[in-house]
């Protein structure tokens, strides 16, 4: 069947990026990706999940608390790639202290099938001998890819960047005229919410509006038990460009509500520029961090400060008090409780 239209948006999502460099052999029960660790048959004994990125975390800590001796395995020297690093250190501790195993720095050179289950062969980044851990099921997720095979964009002449993502102008538009491209094909975070509000603003410039995403204030949620939602910039992206900038902390042991539902695990730090008091970044390790990341959201969209939310009078007792808290923190040196 031929459609014929005066305009065309590729919005195909992304799959399973595999190992670079590693040939592994995914078979949905034993050497799976994200697609298939969410329908497991059971629970498996021991589990090696290559990648403490989202998704591996994600779904290793599932498995964890359903009872499988969980082990990751990640190149990196910390968890959740680019997002907060005093949020991941902690966020690691909590996930040790629930019986997870973390091997970071660790470069997986293999994953095999064996006769009855997996092994995972890596050895250390910075160099030294390799060492094996064998399991029940290898999960491996290092990251997902823009799906663009297939499609005849090539037939057409759209554009690809090096990494296969569809390439775009501040409007959506591909380099050939009619076509539009949104959602993990393109630059930017593979997240939903993210594809969502391209997909709104492409539908307001395709009737002749402004269209417009604010890619600064999109929020990012781990769905793990404690939550941890970002939003904004880290700590490192700050001081890497070399902005001045103050910091609010406040701990979830000192909020009433967590107190009350025994969730005392994690903080909320709110990141302001030291000169003009605008709120640059929030970080939240915490139960409910995606439900309280929001109000931060609301706060950047319209440029307001660390005062603007401490002066925001919130409900008590409610677990957003430490988001409140936090930003007293940041514009005043310390918080009402402690």
């Amino acid at each position: 069947r031929t459609l014929a239209t005066k305009a065309i948006c590729i919005a195909t999502g992304s799959t399973v990026a595999g190992i670079p460099g590693v040939d592994v052999a995914f078979d949905t029960t034993t050497i799976v990706s994200s697609d298939h660790a969410i329908a497991l048959e059971k629970v498996p004994a021991k589990m090696v999940v290559v990648g403490g990125g989202v998704i591996g975390v994600e779904l290793g800590s599932v498995w964890s608390r359903l009872g499988a001796e969980v082990t990751v395995v990640e190149y990196l020297g910390k968890l959740l790639g680019s997002m907060d690093g005093e949020i991941s250190n902690q966020f690691q501790k909590l996930l040790a202290k629930q019986g997870m195993a973390f091997m970071m720095g660790a470069k997986v050179t293999a994953v095999e099938k064996t006769g009855t289950g997996a092994r995972v062969t890596f050895e250390p980044v910075a160099g030294g001998a390799a060492e094996t851990i064998e399991a029940d099921v290898v999960l491996v997720a290092t990251g997902r890819k823009p799906f663009t095979e297939g499609l005849g964009l090539e037939a057409v002449g759209v554009a690809l960047d090096k990494a296969g993502r569809v390439e775009i102008d501040a409007h959506f538009r591909t380099n050939v005229p009619g076509i539009y491209a949104i959602g993990d094909v393109v630059k930017g975070p593979m997240l939903a919410h993210k594809a969502e509000d391209e997909g709104v603003a492409l539908a307001e410039i395709l009737v002749g509006q402004a269209g417009h995403v604010n890619y600064g204030v999109i929020p990012a949620v781990v769905y793990t038990a404690p939550e941890v939602a970002s939003i904004g910039r880290t700590e490192e992206e700050l001081k890497a460009d070399g902005v001045d900038y103050k910091v609010g902390k406040f701990s979830f042991t000192a909020n009433g509500r967590a107190r009350a539902m025994q969730h005392t695990d994690g903080f909320v730090k709110v990141l302001a520029d030291k000169a003009t008091d605008k709120v640059l970044g929030v970080h939240i390790l915490g139960f409910s961090a995606g439900d309280m990341i929001h109000e931060a959201a609301v706060l950047m969209e319209f440029g307001g400060s660390s005062e603007d939310l401490a002066r925001t009078s919130h409900a008590h007792p409610t677990l957003s008090e430490a988001v409140r808290e936090a930003a007293f923190a940041a514009f005043s040196g310390k918080p009402i409780h402690a």
